[in-house]
Order: structure tokens, then sequence, then C-alpha cells
């Protein structure tokens, strides 16, 4: 099989450059591009990436906070460092690099640093279950605030709304705005405990408390990370039997419905 590898810079030239030389090897089937931290967990989130090829200095996360992070995931991408400064191998490899590559980018060298990738991707366990693959502790979201990067896990999200094409993500550390859609956030996490109650509205299922009827309609209580009081929330009809059931299955959960139709 070939790889399928992410090139990260956040210089447009050295990136093209590093995507080209990547293509042109035999074992590279797709290479991806990201010109930061933040859209390489982007692209992290939403596809299968074997090797990871990324500079070091960056705005936001650096290089070597990306890696630090990736070490978190149960099936993390092999990781190749390619800089122009030769004073970071050691803190390279204590993330678990598997090669650190120095600028201007020699072609032979570029070689072996597959192999290397090769070897570690052959000598790495694998596990066919999704839950597993999408991290060893849980997803993170980057989010942008200020020009800081953040990190968001995704089990500190109570809800979500949508916000045209992006989503408010309330967690225990606030309101967060992404650009990404509901509806890929819904589909992404649904074998997570997330589940849609409205075509605005995305829950986590461990944090609802209760459904309730209002008149001719129904809401869903959702407990809030750090509020005194739930939030309620409106369930569509077509979303309702589906809720019901979710929660029901689950014999673990304290659930309460008060009045509901």
């Amino acid at each position: 099989m070939t790889l399928v590898v992410l090139a990260v810079d956040d210089e447009p030239p050295a990136l093209d450059e590093l995507a080209y030389l990547l293509g042109r090897q035999p074992e590279v089937g797709v290479v991806h591009t990201a010109g930061d931290a933040t859209h390489a967990l982007r692209e992290l989130s939403e596809r299968r990436i074997d090797a990871i090829f990324l500079d070091i200095n960056m705005p936001g996360l650096s290089g070597l906070e990306l890696a630090g992070v990736l070490r978190q995931y149960a099936e993390p991408p092999q990781v190749v460092f390619v800089t122009a400064h030769d004073d970071k191998a050691v803190d390279a490899f204590d993330v678990g690099a598997v090669d650190y590559l120095l600028k201007p980018l020699r072609e032979q060298r570029l070689e072996q640093a597959i192999t290397r990738v090769l070897a570690g991707r052959d000598t790495a366990p694998r596990t066919s279950d999704p839950a597993v693959r999408a991290g060893a502790t849980d997803e993170v979201i980057p989010v942008e605030m200020s020009g800081v990067t953040s990190l968001v896990r995704r089990d500190s999200i109570s809800w979500v709304e949508a916000v045209g094409d992006y989503a408010r993500l309330h967690s225990d550390t606030g309101a967060h705005l992404v650009r990404i859609p509901l509806s890929t956030l819904a589909t992404r996490w649904q074998d997570h405990g997330f589940q849609r109650v409205h075509r605005s509205y995305l829950v986590a299922l461990p944090m609802v408390t209760g459904l309730r009827a209002t008149g001719s309609s129904t809401v869903v209580a959702v407990r809030a990370n750090g509020a005194s009081e739930a939030v309620e929330l409106p369930v569509s009809r077509r979303q309702l039997r589906e809720l019901k059931d979710l929660l029901i299955r689950d014999p673990m959960r304290q659930y309460r419905s008060d009045g509901e139709p």
C-alpha cells in the first residue's frame, strides 16, 4: 500500500517544494498540505494520514507542540521533521519523530526518511475500532482567538450550535467558533456520544439531564460545564424518537423525562 502523507510548512514556497518532492516518491500515493498546525489538525481529523512531514518554527502551535498532541492518538501518524534548524533534533526525537531532515532538502535523504516511515508503520499496532482510532484520549479541536491557537477536547463539549457554515462549541472553557459545519461534526462524532437534536444543535448525550414538553414542542436539558443550571435546547419532531431511543437504551444513564409527550 502507498502512503498518504501530510506536508506542513507556513512558508508557501517551502511547502510547495516539499509536496513536490514527496509526490515523486514511488511509495507515496497522496500528498495533502497544510500551512500551519491548526490546518494540519483539521486534515488529521478528516482523513487517515500515514505520515506527517512538518516544519518546527510555525505560528500558533509549533511543529514540536503539534507532534506532542499527536502522541495522544491511538494510531498517530509517523512524524518526520523538515526544518532549517539543526538544534532541535533532541527535542524532535523526544516527541517520537522517526527522522529529522534539514533544509535545503535532498531527495536521497527524503528517500531514507520514507524507508523509516514504512518500517515504523509495519511495526505499529493497528485496530479496526473507530473509537480507538479516533485517539487514545480524545479528539482535540484547534480554535483561534486573538491570534492564539488553543486546543479544545471533545469530551469537554456539552453542545454545539450551527452558525452558518461555522459551529460554536460550548465547552468548559467557554464558547468557541470554529470553521466546521455542524453537519460535519454530527457525522464525525456520531460514534462518540453526540446526537443531532435539531438542524441547529448537536448535544453530548452524557450531558443530557432530561426532556420536557413545552406546548406542542419538546426541549432537551443539557448540563453545561461550569454552569449552575442546565441549558434547554429545542428538539425537532424528526429527531425526537431517535433521541428517546438513545437515552433509554443506555441503562447507565441517569435520565429523567419530565412531562415528555
